[in-house]
């Protein structure tokens, strides 16, 4: 007898820690919608990089959209086993300059950050549900510490982690839903954000403030993602920080 294989979902799926989701999980044979907003050509780049991928266009700020990328998946594969909500946006303030952000600043960022998973933990929960399948968050250390690139990014986050315990209770038994928390990683996020040269300034650093002395790749974030997926059988509810230890050794 054939096993049926497994299907993933991964929003944000065109480049940094998406795109590593992707390629790791097509790597264990998955086959898996690369989901994009605007970067058609990249995620068509990371689809055509795996053995059984597709990439699909949404906003999942939109609900419509959410349904039809799920949808679309059912189409395509006829199920879900998981689902990686990665997409995410900010904008760039410092979070003493308290005129530098408004509400809509606000509403845009949590409909991307936290409405946006939970559109699409809605539209994906039946076949979740029938699969047994997980739900990964990705969240950030900046939900704990309160940094990151500004204080409506840091609330959203701290929104996603809260959801994503409220989401392992009413989901279970079936559907295990667990958050990753990255420090600073090394993606396009950034660079394109700050510059290649002071985004590389910002690493260094980050890697002397953390106990492992590093920063994070895309592929070290991808590993804990895939695993709480694939392995983990008894963990839900969990925000898991991939951030070299940051959270235990704050910035001064």
């Amino acid at each position: 007898m054939t096993l049926m294989t497994k299907v993933a979902i991964v929003t944000g799926g065109s480049s940094g820690i998406g795109a590593a989701t992707v390629l790791e999980l097509s790597k264990r044979g998955w086959s898996v919608a690369v989901n994009y907003s605007r970067s058609a050509a990249e995620a068509n780049q990371v689809a055509a990089s795996c053995k059984n991928a597709i990439a699909v266009q949404a906003d999942v700020s939109d609900d419509a959209q959410c349904r039809r990328l799920v949808q679309t998946t059912l189409d395509t594969w006829g199920r879900v086993d998981a689902l990686v909500n990665n997409a995410g946006t900010t904008k760039f303030v410092d979070h003493a300059d308290l005129d530098g952000l408004d509400a809509d600043d606000f509403v845009r960022i949590y409909r991307t950050n936290v409405v946006g998973p939970f559109q699409m933990t809605r539209a994906c929960a039946p076949a979740l549900k029938s699969a047994h399948g997980a739900i990964v968050n990705v969240s950030s250390v900046a939900s704990q510490l309160g940094i990151g690139s500004s204080l409506a990014y840091a609330a959203s986050k701290a929104a996603l982690n809260a959801m994503t315990y409220s989401l392992a209770r009413s989901l279970g038994p079936e559907v295990r839903v667990n958050a990753v928390c990255p420090g600073w990683v090394d993606t396009p996020w950034h660079h394109n954000a700050l510059g290649s040269d002071r985004a590389m300034r910002v690493a260094a650093q980050y890697s002397s403030l953390v106990p492992l002395k590093d920063y994070a790749r895309p592929e070290d974030v991808a590993d804990c993602i895939v695993w709480l997926i694939e392995g983990a059988r008894h963990v839900t509810g969990e925000a898991i920080f991939v951030d070299g230890g940051l959270h235990i050794s704050p910035p001064r």
